[in-house]
């Protein structure tokens, strides 16, 4: 393909390509008496020095002088020397370029060239009437008229016999017909009438033209492409995708490259045709070239639907096991996409990840691993399965720092279900708590991981500590180690475990507990500005913190903002964030826990809600409030929302989880911080909403004022 470029530019420079020692008398004249010189010799009797006057200004000449002999050059393309209007077309082509308001100068002469039968004017006049169509579209409809003209012309050239003059590799004129097809496109594209015309046309060319060669190939490519872009048959497109794919068997890289670059841009449109050369493609992966496997690996991936999801994806999987470095982040990311989008099964896209994680876990963007944590929280079912397979990988090899962020994340959370050493899905593994916990070891004193993997083994050797019974002593132990690490984030998670181990170990179950059912959708926090206003929350990464809560109707937002209807000032509605490191530093700080109040708020249906001052200052009241059921089912979907007057800043953090135990075998927790500047009156609504027995259930209570943390707050039932 780049010879029959390096052919045809070579062929173009026959009509304008002028010595520039010939036309240096030209250069050397006083420009005011140049366009008079050239005026003269555009007039003269030799058709080589009118050659030369307009090879010149082809060439060199600037608007000014385009302006003044466009009148002489639009003369000349009536000219009865072929060899002068060849030169003139050209020239006035040249003109339309440097000034673009000169075009309908030309076009009613460019029309007339069409009838003549020297190649050399036929395919200037093509080239003009291109230029003219590009640069007045309103010139369209006027040359639509002459598609059948084009039409016989190209039959001409595709069913005439040899002729030594034009043919190259077997081919007539291949740059002529390359000329015509190029404006064949354009005058058919959003043409129904000008379209049907040229069918036929383009179906022979595209059966009878030999590509074999280099320059067959070429026109074939230039069909190809105005097929596809015209309002062609759906047979004719069939056609034109077949013929790609012959090319995707060529030898040459250029055109297998060029090839999938074509079929890239019509995958969308024509799937189906596409999808029949799925083979050819997959093996254009196993080329040395990088850019054609790039091609391919793009191609391969727009070919992958729920039909062939498991074979291609084999492919893939391969590829990405052999291919260069520069490709392993797009080929992973593929492979993710596709995957979360076909996936047949729960366990085949773990299955896939963790492949992925395991062979190029260091070109894995940032996103996958929470990404992949996410989809293990919502497969509850493989959880057994899926910590079992994460131990093995993590023993295996620690070096894919995102394979062990998640094995690290899923032994913290599914620690018990490795230990019981029960899974039906894969061959059951006995593993002891010491050897649960010299892998996490392993992991934190390794030179091979990061400070977030770190933090990642850190918190679940933490977790470990409610999930095992003897080697609670050894946690203790290996998190007081880091509470003087040189690495600050570690060193202050170390320092938050070790409170919790000292001060509020009658906490540490319920911080410890895990992690709810994430949802991608979650809500951020929201702290309207102007009643009833919901800010859009960032969902460009998940939060594990806020993945139990349930999304609420934005209307139920905006009823909850009315339900202080009687007060002076608006209220803002405010759903939970996620616990920052600092805010848990200074819950754990200070002096030694004294015993504070606690009030119910609400009892109904076996649920109650009690509040807790934990801590109050002149403008800043710290408040828990604490569910617990006396049912015997458990209370599901339990979330609650709260609204302050304007003038009081509300913030919730995250809850322990959006389920109650039965029998009131455990408590959900929440804790509120209402920092109020301007010392109003403070007053607060929480409603409550959660699931028993399957019945939605949702009240609310008012909080009239938060008196000293010595005295009972008053409260309305509603």
């Amino acid at each position: 393909m780049t010879e029959v470029a390096l052919y045809y530019e070579a062929y173009m420079d026959t009509f304008v390509n002028v010595s520039y020692s010939l036309s240096y008398s030209y250069s050397k004249r006083p420009r005011l008496v140049t366009n008079g010189y050239i005026i003269s010799d555009l007039s003269h009797s030799s058709q080589y020095v009118q050659s030369l006057a307009l090879c010149t200004l082809a060439c060199m000449g600037s608007a000014e002088m385009c302006r003044d002999l466009a009148p002489e050059i639009e003369r000349l393309l009536r000219a009865s020397n072929s060899y002068i209007k060849k030169k003139a077309t050209l020239c006035a082509v040249h003109i339309i370029r440097k000034v673009p308001e000169l075009a309908e100068l030309f076009t009613p002469s460019a029309r007339t060239l069409l009838s003549e039968k020297n190649h050399g004017v036929l395919h200037g006049a093509v080239v003009l009437i291109t230029e003219l169509c590009k640069r007045n579209p309103d010139t369209l409809d006027q040359f639509r008229k002459a598609v059948p003209e084009l039409v016989q012309i190209m039959k001409g050239l595709v069913t005439s016999s040899y002729s030594p003059e034009h043919n190259v590799a077997g081919i007539s004129d291949p740059f002529l017909q390359v000329r015509i097809l190029r404006l064949l496109r354009i005058l058919g594209h959003n043409n129904d009438t000008a379209s049907d015309a040229m069918n036929d046309l383009l179906a022979q060319v595209a059966t009878n033209t030999d590509s074999s060669k280099t320059a067959g190939s070429a026109v074939l490519y230039e069909t190809v492409l105005t097929i596809m872009d015209i309002n062609s048959e759906s047979g004719l497109r069939v056609l034109a995708v077949n013929i790609l794919g012959r090319f995707l068997l060529n030898n040459d890289r250029n055109i297998r490259y060029i090839s999938m670059t074509s079929l890239q841009k019509i995958v969308q449109t024509d799937h189906n045709a596409v999808q029949r050369h799925r083979g050819t493609i997959v093996d254009c992966l196993k080329d040395q070239d990088t850019s054609v496997k790039r091609r391919a690996l793009e191609l391969s991936l727009a070919l992958v639907s729920a039909v062939n999801i498991r074979s291609m994806m084999k492919e893939l999987l391969i590829f990405l096991s052999f291919c260069p470095p520069e490709l392993r982040s797009q080929t992973a990311s593929g492979i993710f996409n596709a995957a979360e989008r076909y996936s047949p099964s729960k366990r085949w896209h773990i299955d896939t990840i963790l492949h992925v994680l395991t062979t190029a876990g260091g070109d894995v963007r940032d996103e996958t691993v929470p990404n992949l944590i996410q989809l293990i929280t919502t497969a509850s079912e493989l959880h057994c399965y899926t910590v079992h397979k994460l131990y093995r990988a993590l023993v295996k090899d620690i070096a894919q720092q995102s394979l062990v962020q998640v094995a690290c994340w899923c032994i913290g959370e599914y620690g018990d279900l490795l230990l019981k050493g029960e899974c039906e899905e894969i061959e059951p593994l006995q593993v002891t708590e010491d050897d649960v916990l010299d892998a996490l070891e392993t992991v934190l004193q390794s030179h091979m991981s990061s400070p977030a993997t770190r933090g990642f083994a850190l918190t679940a050797t933490m977790k470990l500590s409610t999930r095992i019974i003897d080697n609670v002593d050894r946690i203790r132990s290996i998190v007081s180690i880091y509470g003087s690490c040189i690495d600050l984030e570690l060193q202050q998670r170390a320092v938050e475990y070790n409170a919790l181990f000292k001060k509020y170990d009658h906490m540490r179950a319920a911080v410890l507990e895990r992690m709810p059912v994430m949802d991608k959708n979650s809500p951020g926090h929201t702290n309207g500005d102007t009643p009833g206003e919901i800010k859009e929350p960032d969902t460009s990464k998940p939060k594990p913190a806020e993945a139990g809560l349930l999304s609420e109707p934005a209307s139920q937002v905006c009823d909850l903002l009315d339900l202080l209807g009687g007060t002076d000032t608006p209220l803002q509605p405010s759903t939970p964030t996620t616990t920052s490191s600092a805010d848990l530093l200074d819950l754990l700080g200070g002096l030694e826990p004294t015993p504070v109040p606690t009030v119910s708020v609400y009892e109904k249906n076996g649920l109650s809600l009690k509040i807790q001052y934990d801590k109050q200052t002149e403008t800043e009241v710290t408040v828990s409030l604490i569910a617990s059921n006396s049912t015997q089912n458990d209370i599901t979907n339990f979330t609650l929302q709260a609204a302050v007057p304007k003038s009081v800043q509300l913030q919730m953090k995250a809850p322990s989880g959006n389920v109650i135990p039965a029998h009131g075998l455990g408590q959900v927790t929440q804790t509120v911080l209402l920092n109020n500047p301007n010392k109003v009156s403070l007053k607060m609504r929480i409603r409550v909403s959660y699931s028993n027995q399957g019945a939605m259930h949702q009240d609310t209570v008012q909080i009239d004022s938060f008196p000293s943390t010595a005295c009972q707050p008053s409260i309305s039932p509603l």
